[in-house]
């Protein structure tokens, strides 16, 4: 399997959208600071993810979380809503 993720970090207003074969042991990497473009925001919790059977069809959603603002936008309001549920 193959996953999306979404990260916030529990410190400051930032959110991280990643894709892993490993969920576990990619938020670990994260909140131990392996990770360059996040090191300065750990620790982080994990809010969201979606799994895929496939690396294409996961990384395909990567990028358009990434380079989409309303996609992006949208997800945000989905969580936002199930959090006040």
């Amino acid at each position: 399997m193959y996953y999306v993720y979404f990260l916030k970090s529990k410190n400051k207003n930032f959110f991280y959208v990643g894709s892993t074969n490993d969920l576990r042991r990619r938020l670990k990497e994260h909140n131990q600071g392996e990770n360059r473009s996040t090191k300065h925001y750990a620790p982080f919790k994990l809010i969201y993810y979606e799994s895929y059977l496939s690396k294409k069809d996961a990384l395909l959603r990567e990028e358009k979380l990434k380079h989409h603002g309303a996609v992006i936008g949208h997800l945000k309001k989905r969580i936002q809503n199930s959090l006040l549920e």
